[in-house]
């Protein structure tokens, strides 16, 4: 069977940029859109016969309704092309208030035909898919309703959680038809994974799986979402295990990751898995410069930057340490106008005062004790009479016992 897998939408990641006059939508929005249709296009062009969204399709858990319309817009598109559909949730749509619903809830409460929200650890036979296949589905586990109404510490949530899954993941697998390939879907930290920039936007502890979990041999493909650096935590082995990462960079975080989806070709015992790469991702730009000399400060800082080709859409942030004294020759008038082609530009300025220790001409250094060399250090700095001489005292007794 063909198997689309993506994960990490965010689509209403609207941190850059100004608004479209036409839809009025963020720009930022459109660009994360923008890939949706893309792989809702490949979904259905390619005919595959099952897509899972591994979670997290907004940034938070209250969407806009404006935002829950283009996510169902392109959803629903897949309902008519009559491709099953599972929407898996993640950490960004879950409520952590009881009885709350999720955040792509609506597409159960309105039963979307061949649209499933797994909201809940479960097993899809082939018969509850209508597909020769079989799936292992691990939501986003709220731990911090479990820790309240358990009176349990969060390392001790974390662990039971772990060992529950374990024990229904096996027992699921001992069940399943072994003549059907088996998928597991998780929206979770699996041990090894290289992190990417979600942690600056995660909401709640982790929630880690173990690695012996979905290495196992009897799974055939494990379709991941959470973390947004794409990879595969079981190259050249089976089954594999695919985090696709975001579908569109979030933050400069980001800022050298390429995108993509997957599609899949899942049989028992050997899966053939394409990576898609999504093009015309908006592209982030991070430079950082230290000034070492005030002359030609602007056409240095320029330099830092991009070509001027490349400068054209993308969002771009430059960091620069200086001397204080330094603050006015940086032209920032002129850099915003050499970068003005530029989706959105940055400049982050960190001056920084250059402290000296003088002494007075007929001293040397090597003349000076450590306690006077101490009371230099604390004048420079400014230090008050009485933070000086407590200092002055703990110093002397450290200096004694040595």
């Amino acid at each position: 069977m063909k198997l689309l897998h993506f994960a990490d939408a965010h689509i209403d990641m609207a941190n850059y940029g100004r608004h479209d006059p036409e839809t009025g939508l963020p720009l930022r929005v459109l660009d994360f859109l923008k890939s949706l249709d893309v792989i809702i296009e490949a979904a259905i062009h390619e005919k595959v016969d099952l897509v899972i969204f591994a979670g997290d399709a907004y940034r938070d858990r209250s969407p806009a309704p404006t935002f829950q319309r283009e996510w169902g817009k392109r959803i629903i598109r897949l309902s008519k092309a009559g491709i099953r559909t599972l929407l898996l949730v993640g950490n960004h749509d879950l409520s952590p208030a009881q009885g709350r619903a999720t955040s792509i809830q609506e597409f159960e409460t309105l039963d979307i035909p061949c649209v499933t929200v797994l909201d809940k650890p479960q097993f899809l036979s082939a018969k509850d898919l209508g597909l020769p296949a079989q799936v292992i589905a691990i939501p986003w586990v709220a731990r911090s309703g479990l820790t309240a109404a358990t009176d349990s510490t969060s390392n001790e949530v974390s662990q039971n959680i772990e060992e529950r899954l374990t024990t229904l993941v096996d027992r699921w697998l001992e069940q399943a038809d072994p003549a059907l390939p088996v998928i597991l879907t998780a929206h979770a930290s699996v041990q090894g994974a290289k992190l990417g920039s979600e942690r600056t936007i995660m909401l709640g502890s982790d929630m880690f799986l173990p690695g012996s979990l979905v290495r196992d041999s009897r799974l055939d493909y494990v379709a991941l979402g959470h973390i947004h650096k794409p990879q595969d935590l079981n190259e050249n082995a089976h089954p594999p295990i695919i985090y696709p990462g975001s579908i569109e960079r979030v933050d400069f975080g980001e800022v050298g990751d390429d995108k993509f989806f997957v599609i899949a070709e899942v049989s028992r015992g050997k899966t053939q898995v394409n990576w898609h790469r999504l093009e015309h991702i908006r592209p982030f730009f991070d430079r950082h410069l230290t000034l070492e000399s005030p002359e030609n400060v602007t056409e240095t800082l320029k330099s830092a930057l991009p070509p001027v080709e490349e400068l054209e859409g993308a969002i771009i942030r430059l960091t620069v340490d200086y001397i204080r004294e330094w603050d006015t020759l940086i032209d920032e008038s002129a850099l915003r106008r050499h970068a003005e082609s530029a989706f959105e530009f940055h400049l982050v300025k960190h001056p920084h005062i250059e402290t000296r220790i003088r002494l007075p001409a007929n001293q040397a250094v090597n003349s000076l004790g450590p306690l006077e060399l101490l009371d230099q250090y604390w004048l420079a700095g400014h230090a008050e009479e009485d933070e000086a001489d407590t200092l002055r005292k703990m110093a002397k007794e450290i200096i004694e016992e040595e």
